[in-house]
């Protein structure tokens, strides 16, 4: 039989295995690093499978790697489980509704994220142990991409050294390979502390955090027209004090975000904001203390990783629906705004240069994406982030997508949480590990294929060693 062809009916023999563990944690829906039964799920599934479990990486208990096999090459395969806060939403329901209030949802479907991994890793582990091939297979769990950056934290604490080569995948509402990179990111929080006191009888002894946070604020949307276009700066109060007026608040606490295309480039405009902070510290008589969050780095792309991941996304792709899985997606296809369905046609055309206007202009109608979009590889990063990039800079890694939601729909949206546990979800998680899987194997199978992507990340590197924007003292929260 050939190969390829035999690692797909390996994944197809396992795919209710699969599906349901991606249920169970839909369900679950655990946000950041508080990931336990979500963990739980793919660590008892791979442990079953044959996989060698080590769990607690990175002074994260719920971060874990399954290793199967010995010698090289060594492939890692990269998933995710986390969820987002405040995503609830009943599934299959075609109107906003929350299934728990205030309750979590898998609003960036990280569940099917971490399905399809592990259907990659199974495959090829039943292909590798079936026929004998020796290699190493190293299946990691990294939790909180969402803000956290678990994988940032795997990088900074040497756990994906020795890799060869590391893939992984992201849901989405489109198919084609991840061809550019992203805006690393900095996070951390600015806590000020003055001094309470009576806002009317005695204001003269007060000192307000609040004054101080809101100073703050304004010199850096000033400082917004002095950096560089791509750069994006983000902020939310964690705290403004209180709840009473006539008391000058004592404490306020700001959670920033500042972004740009390199981690160089958010570096310098964090030193800026950190310089208004302190300013606005000086200019209140308040005390600043910073709390550095997290932060992830840019995507370094491999050109020769993704056209080898490509070459079999074409085999499963475009994937087959029935009437049913149409007419269930365009219920939430139906809910867009007429200014958002006009955008897919504008981003239908830029990412398939190959089809004709007439071709685009019906895809844009139909409520499943079928395209699977060349890799063009465009110099402009994606204006959001992801903590892929710090493996990027480890190792060649690649990333790529599966339509599994309504055509158009946009990611951290409840119409993403509710298609979560469709058949069109399962057939985008079923396709992502069959691409995982005989990727895999190509690259256990031509050895001169992983020199020219290796010679390629060498190249990219230009002589440098990856250092996370992680401060050592900084641990997971």
């Amino acid at each position: 039989m050939d190969p390829k062809k035999e690692i797909m009916e390996l994944v197809d023999a396992k795919t209710k295995l699969f599906t349901d563990g991606n249920d169970k944690v839909w369900e679950f829906a655990e946000t950041r690093f508080a990931t336990e039964k979500s963990a739980n799920v793919w660590c008892e599934l791979l442990e079953n499978e044959g996989f060698k479990i080590t769990r607690g990486l990175a002074n994260m208990e719920h971060a874990f790697v399954g290793e199967y096999g010995s010698g090289k090459p060594v492939i890692g395969i990269l998933a995710e489980y986390d969820a987002l806060g405040n995503m609830s939403q009943v599934a299959d329901c075609p109107v906003e509704k929350q299934l728990v209030k205030g309750g979590n949802g898998h609003g960036c479907q990280h569940h099917l994220l971490g399905t399809g991994a592990i259907a990659g890793a199974v495959g090829i582990k039943d292909y590798m142990e079936k026929h004998n091939i020796p290699g190493t297979i190293k299946m990691f769990g990294c939790p909180a991409e969402e803000s956290g950056y678990g994988k940032a934290f795997m990088a900074r604490d040497g756990v994906f050294d020795g890799l060869d080569c590391a893939l992984t995948w992201h849901p989405m509402s489109s198919t084609g390979i991840m061809d550019t990179s992203c805006l690393a990111v900095f996070q951390a929080y600015f806590h000020f502390k003055g001094i309470s006191s009576h806002a009317a009888n005695a204001p003269e002894h007060g000192r307000s955090a609040l004054d101080a946070a809101e100073l703050m604020n304004i010199g850096v949307n000033f400082l917004r027209e002095h950096i560089i276009d791509e750069g994006r700066i983000h902020y939310a109060f964690m705290d403004a004090g209180g709840l009473s007026a006539n008391v000058v608040q004592p404490t306020a606490t700001l959670y920033y975000f500042v972004r740009a295309p390199k981690t160089w480039q958010v570096q310098e405009i964090y030193d800026r904001v950190v310089r208004i902070a302190k300013g606005a510290a000086m200019m209140t008589d308040t005390e600043l203390t910073i709390e550095f969050d997290s932060a992830a780095s840019d995507v370094l792309i491999n050109k020769e990783l993704s056209l080898a991941v490509y070459d079999n996304l074409k085999l499963v792709a475009p994937l087959e629906y029935t009437k049913e899985e149409y007419e269930y997606m365009q219920q939430f296809y139906d809910q867009l705004s007429e200014s958002t369905k006009r955008r897919i046609f504008q981003n239908l055309k830029n990412s398939n240069p190959d089809k004709s206007d007439e071709e685009i202009l019906e895809m844009s109608k139909s409520s499943i994406n079928t395209f699977l979009q060349p890799p063009l590889f465009p110099n402009k990063p994606l204006m959001g982030s992801n903590d892929v990039g710090d493996v990027s800079w480890v190792t060649p890694t690649c990333q790529f997508s599966i339509a599994s939601t309504a055509n158009g729909t946009p990611p951290h949206s409840w119409q993403w949480v509710a298609v979560g546990k469709s058949s069109v979800a399962h057939k985008a998680a079923i396709a992502a590990g069959k691409t995982i899987a005989m990727t895999a194997l190509d690259l256990i199978n031509t050895p001169e294929l992983l020199e020219k992507i290796q010679a390629e990340h060498l190249a990219n590197l230009n002589g440098y060693v990856y250092k996370s924007a992680i401060p050592p003292e900084v641990m997971p929260r």
